[in-house]
C-alpha cells in the first residue's frame, strides 16, 4: 500500500495508489517486448530509438549516455550494465542528527555518491540540475497511461521539452512482462542482457517462482495480506494490479481481496479500530521509507493483536520493486520461504 502521502496525491490527479498498484486495467496493453520492435540502432548513423509504453517512439541521433532516471528505474538499469548520471525519487534517507544519507530501499545498488540526485521526495524535481546534466533521455515508471512517476505534474512541460523520455509500465502487467522491458530497454542502451550474471539471476528468478507455485500449492488454506501503514489508516490493498501480487496470484498464492475498495479501486483504507477486518496468516508490509514498519506499529495495539502478528509472520513488502532479476528473486525467495513456514492462526 501507498503512504497517505501518496494516496492523498494520487488522489488529487485521480489515480489513487494500492500499494504500488496503479493504472487503469489490463487492457491498457504496452508494446511488444521483441527487441527487434522496440529498439533500433543504426550501424550507419549510430542513431537511437526505442517504442516505451506508451506507444511513443522516442529517437535520439546517438545511443544515449547521459541518463536521468527514477531511481528505481536507475537501480534496475545499473543491474542490467546500464548506468545513469542522474536520479530523481526516493534516494537516500538522511539521518536528522548526524546527516548522514544512507540509501533508500529504492536505490537498490546505486552509488547514490556517485549519481546526481535532482528530487529525494515527491515533488521535487531541480529543474535548474536537470539542465546541468545535459541529459539525453529521462527514463521513468509508469502507474497509468502517460503519467511519468515523480515528474510532478506542475513541471512536466518544462521538462519534457528539455530531453525526450521513456516511460516503462509498473503496474497492470505481470513481473516477468514488465522485468522483460526493463532487458529491453538496457539492451538497446548497449548493455549485454545475456552475461553470465544476468542469466544466472533470471535462472534464480524462475527457480523461485516455481518454489512459490510449489508452496501455494501445499498451503492452500494459508491468506496472504498484502498492507501498509500510516498514522491513521491501514491500507489493504487489491492484488490485481501491482506487477508482484499480480503474479503471486498467477502462481497459486491465496491473496486477501478487500471488498470496500476507494472510488478509483485500488485499495481499502481501514482504521486502526477495524484492522482485523480481514483474515490473514502473513501480511506482507510495505517497507518503503514512507510507511510505517513493524517497530512503529508495536505503538498500535489492534496491530499487535493481529494472529499473523503475534505469530510472527509479517514479512516485509517491496511495494515498488527494483524491476531486475537479481533484485527480484530474493522477494519470491522471501515469499516461498514465508509460506513453507507458515501456520494457520487466522
Amino acid at each position: 500500500m501507498p503512504s497517505n502521502a501518496r494516496a492523498t496525491h494520487l488522489t488529487r490527479r485521480g489515480l489513487l495508489a494500492a500499494g504500488g498498484a496503479l493504472g487503469l486495467g489490463a487492457a491498457l496493453a504496452a508494446c511488444g517486448t521483441e527487441k527487434k520492435d522496440t529498439a533500433k540502432t543504426s550501424e550507419k548513423s549510430g542513431s537511437w530509438e526505442f517504442k516505451d509504453d506508451r506507444g511513443q517512439v522516442v529517437k535520439t541521433k546517438s545511443v544515449p549516455k547521459n541518463i536521468v532516471a527514477f531511481t528505481g528505474t536507475a537501480a534496475a538499469l545499473k543491474d542490467f550494465g546500464i548506468e545513469v548520471k542522474g536520479v530523481f525519487g526516493p534516494t537516500y534517507v538522511e539521518d536528522p542528527k548526524t546527516k548522514e544519507k544512507k540509501p533508500d530501499v529504492q536505490a537498490g545498488d546505486l552509488d547514490i555518491t556517485k549519481v546526481k540526485v535532482i528530487g529525494n521526495v515527491w515533488g521535487e524535481f531541480k529543474i535548474e540540475e536537470y539542465l546541468k546534466l545535459e541529459p539525453e533521455v529521462l527514463i521513468t515508471d509508469m502507474w497509468e497511461k502517460n503519467d511519468l512517476w515523480y515528474v510532478p505534474a506542475e513541471q512536466k512541460d518544462k521538462i519534457l521539452k528539455i530531453a525526450p523520455s521513456v516511460a516503462l509500465w509498473a503496474a497492470d502487467k505481470s513481473m516477468p512482462e514488465v522485468l522483460q522491458r526493463h532487458a529491453d530497454l538496457a539492451a538497446s542502451l548497449g548493455a549485454d542482457v545475456k552475461t553470465k550474471q544476468i542469466l544466472d539471476d533470471k535462472a534464480r528468478f524462475e527457480a523461485a517462482a516455481e518454489r512459490v507455485r510449489k508452496a501455494a500449492k501445499g498451503k492452500k488454506d494459508i491468506k496472504v495480506l498484502i498492507g501498509s501503514g500510516s498514522p491513521d489508516l491501514f491500507y489493504v490493498s487489491t492484488p490485481v494490479r501491482p506487477t508482484d501480487t499480480l503474479y503471486f496470484k498467477e502462481l497459486g498464492v491465496n491473496l486477501v481481496v478487500p471488498t470496500k475498495l476507494d472510488p478509483a479501486g485500488w485499495f481499502e483504507g481501514l482504521s486502526w479500530e477495524n484492522v482485523d477486518k480481514y483474515a490473514a496468516d502473513i501480511i506482507m508490509l510495505d517497507n518503503r521509507t514512507s510507511a510505517l514498519q513493524p517497530e512503529a506499529l508495536k505503538a498500535k495495539p489492534t496491530w499487535a493483536a493481529l494472529p499473523a502478528v503475534k505469530a510472527g509472520q509479517v514479512i516485509p513488502r517491496v511495494t515498488e520493486p527494483v524491476y531486475s532479476y537479481a533484485k527480484c528473486a530474493p522477494l519470491l525467495e522471501d515469499l516461498a520461504k514465508a509460506l513453507e513456514n507458515a501456520k494457520k492462526v487466522a
